[in-house]
């Protein structure tokens, strides 16, 4: 019987040197996908971020245009092509400023 018993030991033993050298490679595997999983959600809401300044930076934009045209719509004694040149020169400051 005791050498059945080691028999059976020897096996499991064997088993076991076989089987968690694998176990520990797919885990490893499975750990790195996670994070890359993470990096990749992390990279995404970061881009939803830029977008959402983006479109909040081109309301204010846009915003600005409308009470200029507002103010020259309603001022009677303004001159009308110095305000627009000057708004083209805001313009361009406001792009150079950007890039």
């Amino acid at each position: 019987m005791d050498g059945d018993l080691m028999l059976i030991f020897g096996f499991i033993l064997c088993l076991l040197m076989l089987i968690l050298p694998f176990a520990f490679v797919i885990n490893q595997r499975v750990q790195q996908h996670e994070e890359r999983k993470l990096e990749i959600k992390a990279r995404i809401e970061e881009a939803k971020a830029q977008q959402a300044g983006g479109q909040r930076q081109m309301a204010e934009d846009m915003e600005d245009r409308l009470r200029v045209l507002e103010r020259i719509v309603t001022d009677p004694g303004a001159d009308l092509t110095r305000q627009i040149e000057e708004l083209r020169a805001d313009r361009t400051a406001r792009e150079e400023r950007i890039s």
